[in-house]
Formats: C-alpha cells, sequence, structure tokens
C-alpha cells in the first residue's frame, strides 16, 4: 500500500526492538528515510542493518539516552545535519516498570518518568524547528491504556503514560496551526524483547515450557485471545504519520487486542 511517505524523514526512539524497530520497518518499507535510537550501540547497528537490506532503504542508527536533553539535542542534529529535515517523530522510548504503592521507590519513579514523560518532552522541543519546516509534521506518542484507566499495582509507567496521553491532546492542539499532527497509541501485550527475556528466565528454571507457552499465558484475558505482534502496531504508527491520516489528530487508539476498559 503506498502511503506517500516517499522521501519523508523520521525518528524513531527506543528503535532497536520491539515496537519501535516494528515501525521503522514499515515506515522505511514506504520510503522513509529513518533513524532509530535507543542506548545500546551494538542493537542499533544490528536493527538498522537488517531493516536496511530488507528494504533497501537509508536506516541509521545513533546511540541517545532520551532522558539526557543534551543527547537529544545532539540526536535531533545529526538527523538533520544528514537528511536536511525532519517530519516525523514517534516518542516510543521506553519500558514497563510496575510496582504497588509500598514498593514503588522514588529512584523507580523518577527514572520512569524520565525515560517516558522528559524524554518524549526533549525531542518534541527540539524537533519542533524542523516539523514546522516540514508544513506537515508530526509527532506520535507510545503510550498504553493503563494510562487511561489504571489497574492496581500499575505505577509509576500508568503514571507517565498518563502523561504521555496528556501531552499528546495539549500538543495536538497548540500545534495544529502549522498543521503539525499529534497522535498517541495505547500499547497492550505485544510480543517484545522484555517478554522475551521473561520467557528466558521462566525456561531456565523449567525446559518444559516453551515460548508458545509463555505466549499462550500472556494471552489470558485478552478479548482476541493472544498477544499481538510488533509490526501490527507498527503498520499503526506507519499510518498515522502518512498523509493518509491527515485528519487525525489528538487522538489515542488502542493497539491491545480489546483489553482496555476505556475505548
Amino acid at each position: 500500500m503506498n502511503l506517500d511517505l516517499e522521501g519523508k524523514v523520521a525518528i524513531i526512539t527506543g528503535g532497536s526492538d520491539g515496537i519501535g524497530r516494528a515501525a521503522a520497518l514499515s515506515m522505511s518499507r514506504e520510503g522513509v528515510r529513518v533513524a532509530i535510537a535507543a542506548r545500546t550501540e551494538e542493537t542499533l547497528v544490528e536493527a538498522a542493518s537488517q531493516i536496511n537490506a530488507e528494504t533497501g532503504n537509508d536506516v541509521i542508527g545513533i546511540s541517545t539516552d532520551v532522558s539526557d536533553e543534551a543527547q537529544v539535542e545532539s540526536l535531533i542534529r545529526q538527523v538533520a545535519d544528514k537528511w536536511g529535515k525532519i517530519d516525523i517523530i514517534v516518542n516510543n522510548a521506553g519500558t514497563s516498570s510496575v510496582a504497588r504503592l509500598e514498593e514503588m521507590t522514588n529512584e523507580q519513579m523518577v527514572a520512569d518518568v524520565a525515560l517516558k514523560v522528559y524524554g518524549a518532552i526533549y525531542c518534541a522541543r527540539h524537533a519542533l524547528p524542523y516539523l514546522k519546516q516540514s508544513g506537515a509534521g508530526v509527532i506520535i506518542n507510545t503510550t498504553t491504556p493503563g494510562g487511561k484507566a489504571s489497574p492496581a499495582g500499575n505505577q509509576p509507567t500508568a503514571m507517565s503514560r498518563a502523561a504521555g496521553i496528556s501531552l499528546t491532546k495539549s500538543w495536538s492542539k497548540e500545534l495544529a496551526e502549522f498543521n503539525i499532527r499529534v497522535n498517541t497509541i495505547c500499547i497492550g501485550l505485544i510480543k517484545s524483547g522484555q517478554h522475551r527475556k521473561k520467557w528466558a528466565a521462566a525456561h531456565a528454571d523449567d525446559p518444559a515450557y516453551s515460548l508458545s507457552d509463555h505466549w499462550r499465558a500472556m494471552s489470558e484475558g485478552i478479548p482476541l485471545g493472544r498477544v499481538g505482534e510488533a509490526l501490527e502496531a507498527g503498520d499503526v504508527i506507519c499510518f498515522l504519520a502518512s498523509p493518509r491520516a491527515s485528519y487525525v489528530t489528538g487522538a489515542s487508539i488502542n493497539i491491545d487486542g480489546g483489553t482496555s476498559p476505556v475505548v
């Protein structure tokens, strides 16, 4: 499907694995020049190389800790210097960090907000001049359904994701005059590296416990009866970044197999 994205430039944080990597692949297939950012250089190089080999389009990896504003500023500058513009920002960096009130530490709370909230703000702030120049800029924030309706023991992630949803709505109104669209995808259970690591630990204790067993156990309670594939989220991100979604802004879209109790 041609989404009219040929020649666009995108930055995707948390882009070396899972949803970010899937979004990079989906966009690269559409002709987008993609910069993926994450902390670990080795996984970035591998991901960029594999996506480039599959699509034949420019993909680069830039090691970045998005909780450090100076590193984010450098990321934006490097991409703009290389390709002359930035059209799309996907704020996807983050991982699950959950605890009940009695166990949650200040360090856990501060680190989660720094990564998911401040990281998104830093990226949007420093990319904004280029998004304005684009004339059709896009910001997509990755959040979760827990940011809308938090279950017990889901902090600080639900708190930081609620902040991401709030930023999405606020920015969509602030930036509409520049034709910059801002949306959020609310992600449920998706196959990713962090879940595979949990399986590996369980498998070490019980070699009979297969990865299929793990996905099956995780799928309990999901109305569609399965854990989602990363590319199912990546394709939605790609669509939202495209001109085909040109009248969609300020929206939050659940990608969770029907799990969320709210729309």
